[in-house]
């Protein structure tokens, strides 16, 4: 089967997902990508963008049975501009985020053509994917109160439409191998996540200078990918901290990031938005046991929901409770106690295997095309 795919923000896990899949996949694949900068005119421009790319092919005599956009394109308007016979096939949107809930930042605005595209590509789809039941029950709650604002004729009919035809497509995460690298000493607390706002760093480098205030002895490493524009957290923490630095900065060759997560004891994630959260589950599965905020897609994925008892993952959201599990841990860890390195088989992570999820979409794919083109004959 031959896939037209798009990714108008490749880069990040957005890359990961769409290249893992397709490095695993049975069927044969077109990608149409753009770098990952600008999300906004990303979302306001690819679908054109793309539309004249399919032209040209199309002209050139490729074909293709499906078409798989992710969540920046507007599928409506992409549809709207390509050959007719293009137009005509099954057409699958996934949900990577959902702008109706997704953060603004510090000094941006919410912009409702952003949300309003996502809920025209979901209505344009046969079949709109999401990453997590959390991703499409934020985005069917949101939708339904917004729509409610809105004047005559309203569109209350489009929540109930789109929720129809949605499924969730958990995404593939290449899960390393989960053996210990810990070296002997205090405990050592990494922070894998992007230097961005939306990951909340203040929250993280708050508890942990309380630790540090609390007179405990940890080690630090901060691994996540560095920006530009980077909050200004960063540069204060690495001086105040810099007694308890022993790694700052991007690893970008991955099996150097995974001997790195294997040395670690608690990875933490503080972020204000997780609609799956690939790198938590991969540095989850790499040993370090995971302190999450009890919010987002995290009680989902780690199965706080179907098991109260796995609580020693969570935290509530806050610098002072995640500095006190903080302290409970170091203090644990300096009594010969580390943290159990179980989160891989307590949480189930298995379950996100890329080679599992690649063969499991690559099905829903078929049965996809093959449902629509049935539905489409009667």
């Amino acid at each position: 089967m031959k896939v037209l795919a798009m990714e108008p923000y490749y880069g990040g896990s957005h890359r990961s997902f769409i290249d893992d899949w397709i490095s695993l996949s049975r069927h044969d694949w077109t990608l149409l990508n753009l770098p990952p900068h600008g999300w906004k005119w990303r979302m306001r421009q690819s679908a054109a963008g793309f539309a004249k790319e399919v032209q040209s092919l199309y002209s050139r005599g490729n074909r293709w049975d499906v078409i798989f956009a992710t969540d920046m394109v507007n599928l409506a308007e992409f549809c709207g501009l390509v050959p007719p016979e293009v137009a005509k096939l099954p057409r699958i949107i996934y949900f990577h985020e959902n702008q109706f809930v997704y953060p603004t930042g510090y000094e941006a605005r919410w912009d409702a053509h952003f949300s309003l595209s996502n809920m025209y590509s979901a209505l344009a789809a046969d079949e709109a994917w999401w990453n997590s039941a959390y991703n499409r029950d934020s985005f069917l709650a949101s939708l339904d109160e917004f729509l409610k604002k809105m004047r005559k004729p309203r569109l209350g009919w489009a929540s109930e439409s789109i929720a129809a035809i949605s499924g969730i497509e958990y995404p593939g995460v290449n899960l390393p191998d989960h053996e210990s690298r810990r070296k002997p000493g205090p405990l050592r607390i990494i922070w894998p996540a992007r230097w961005e706002h939306d990951k909340s760093p203040e929250i993280f480098f708050e508890a942990v200078e309380k630790l540090a205030q609390a007179g405990r002895d940890f080690r630090l490493l901060v691994t996540g990918e560095d920006f530009r524009d980077r909050p200004a957290v960063f540069d204060k923490s690495r001086r105040s901290l810099d007694s308890f630095i022993e790694h700052w900065g991007f690893i970008p060759d991955r099996e150097a990031f995974y001997d790195t997560l294997r040395q670690a004891d608690i990875v933490v994630s503080t972020s204000g938005q997780e609609f799956f959260g690939i790198a938590m589950v991969e540095a989850a599965a790499a040993g370090p046991m995971p302190l999450l905020p009890d919010k987002l897609v995290y009680p989902e994925i780690f199965g706080l929901s179907s098991d109260p008892g796995k609580r020693e993952f969570f935290y509530n959201g806050s610098a002072v409770d995640l500095a006190g599990r903080l302290v409970e841990l170091a203090d644990a860890c300096r009594d010969g106690n580390p943290p159990a390195r179980n989160a891989r088989r307590v949480a189930n992570l298995d379950r996100f295997d890329r080679t599992r999820r690649s063969a499991e979409m690559d099905e829903h794919l078929r049965e996809t095309v093959a449902e629509t083109s049935r539905r489409k004959r009667h």
